[in-house]
């Protein structure tokens, strides 16, 4: 049989091998071509790196940087950089998209100027009026261009393990964590852990993005998942994509989201619980107290605990003051009373959506204090708020069980402990359907079977 070795590979003299062999020869070529260094050859100068700033090449202009100080206007930012007529021209042109009329305090602005016989001359201003947003004014000539820009954001992933000594709240602001993740937490585990009967010594670990403008802080971005340890139970949350739209299930498959939320309002404190023989703070007399009474700033807003319908809006002239009621399924009501007033659009008949704000807690009617007042009924009769029995919502379709698990095992790896960038869930991960698709070519095709070839890899060996 006739042929040849490279390396310990024998390769028949055949004419598909040498095809092949051209082939690869060629592309190894080319590819050696392309990977070479334009600056390399000798006499060849390096091209002098550009700095640059907002996109201006900052060695063609004086740049000046500096911060609205109080009292000052447009007029004093631009005093002797252009004429009062050209500052007149940009506070009008730039009202459609900044009215430099509202100039606050501390906002940055930065001037590219360049200098003739005359002294300098404005070319172009950055006024940065809030975190993300920057105005452009250009001014060439008798030209003047405007438009605004936004500045990139930058996730940074965290993952944070505590113990709770007070709230939530309390306990991540004292890690120099956004509030913005209470609030997020308490949205996912609302249907599961009473926040406000959290524990001393509850223990939380969640993996979220930090939002990063420039290096400060803007808020919080994904909550890739979580545990809770909450009254001797854990409580995983687990995001998944199904019916189009991210939720949080427990580490079954069961959602998170139940019937009811545990609270119609966040970040408050219980002030009086369901009791039947209750010694009423105003009247002094021993009646029964029906629900459960949230202190809280007048104008704190309120939730519907579950989907339903306005049955009642009205004041209450026996005691409690503005009243509202909502009727749910299964035969269960709910009544929310003292309210300071009612959200926009909620009228008897309006259809309401779990988690939606229809009121606001108030002082109103017999009261000592800013607080809600809040009742569920089963059937007409009263039941204790904090005892409602719920039902989870559908748990993960048999069809997706075989992706939530996979994303179940990343993120359960990564709460219980250190995992490498690329065992960590991703964007893909969570939404599949925004994955770019991706189309090879015969080329494609080819390149990929020849670079997997033995021939390939003896070729290797004999230019290394």
């Amino acid at each position: 049989m006739k042929g040849f070795y490279i390396g310990n590979y024998f390769v028949r003299w055949e004419v598909p091998s040498i095809l092949i062999s051209l082939i690869v020869i060629i592309t190894m070529f080319c590819v050696k071509c392309s990977s070479g260094h334009p600056h390399s050859a000798k006499g060849g100068a390096k091209e002098p790196e550009v700095e640059l700033l907002y996109g201006f090449d900052v060695s063609k202009y004086e740049v000046i940087h500096g911060e609205v100080g109080g009292g000052q206007t447009l007029s004093h930012l631009l005093d002797g950089y252009t004429s009062q007529a050209n500052i007149n021209r940009i506070y009008q042109g730039a009202k459609k998209h900044y009215n430099f009329g509202k100039m606050k305090v501390g906002d940055e602005w930065t001037i590219f100027a360049q200098r003739d016989s005359l002294g300098l001359h404005l070319n172009h201003l950055v006024y940065e009026f809030s975190t993300r947003d920057m105005l452009f004014v250009s001014l060439i000539g008798d030209s003047l261009a405007i438009h605004t820009e936004q500045k990139e954001e930058r996730l940074v992933r965290r993952k944070v393990t505590a113990s709770i000594e007070s709230s939530l709240w309390n306990c991540l602001v004292a890690q120099d964590i956004p509030g913005e993740l209470a609030i997020k937490m308490e949205d996912i585990y609302g249907w599961s852990v009473d926040f406000f009967a959290l524990h001393e010594g509850d223990t939380f670990t969640v993996v979220f993005d930090e939002r990063y403008i420039d290096d400060k802080c803007v808020g919080v971005g994904t909550v890739w998942g979580s545990k809770f340890n909450h009254a001797g139970k854990t409580y995983y949350a687990i995001p998944f994509e199904q019916g189009g739209k991210l939720s949080y299930w427990d580490e079954k498959g069961g959602s998170m989201r139940k019937q009811f939320l545990k609270a119609p309002l966040k970040f408050t404190r219980i002030s009086s619980k369901f009791n039947p023989n209750r010694l009423h703070p105003v009247y002094k007399v021993r009646r029964p107290h029906l629900g459960v009474d949230y202190a809280a700033p007048t104008g704190t807003p309120v939730v519907a605990i579950a989907d339903g319908t306005v049955t009642a809006r009205y004041w209450d002239s026996k005691g409690g003051g503005n009243v509202l009621k909502l009727k749910h399924t299964n035969g269960y009501t709910s009544s929310y009373l003292h309210l300071s007033k009612y959200a926009k659009g909620i009228t008897v008949g309006t259809r309401v959506s779990q988690g939606q704000t229809i009121c606001y807690v108030g002082n109103t009617g017999t009261s000592t204090g800013p607080h809600l007042d809040f009742r569920v009924y089963k059937n007409g009769k009263a039941i204790d708020p904090l005892k409602i029995p719920s039902t989870a919502v559908e748990p993960i379709k048999k069809a997706n069980m075989s992706a939530f698990e996979s994303i179940r095992e990343k993120i359960m790896a990564e709460l219980e402990g250190e995992v490498a960038e690329s065992a960590k869930l991703n964007y893909y991960d969570l939404y599949p359907s925004a994955r770019p698709a991706v189309t090879l070519t015969a080329e494609d095709s080819l390149r990929m079977r020849i670079e997997s070839s033995a021939m390939y890899k003896a070729l290797g060996k004999i230019e290394n």
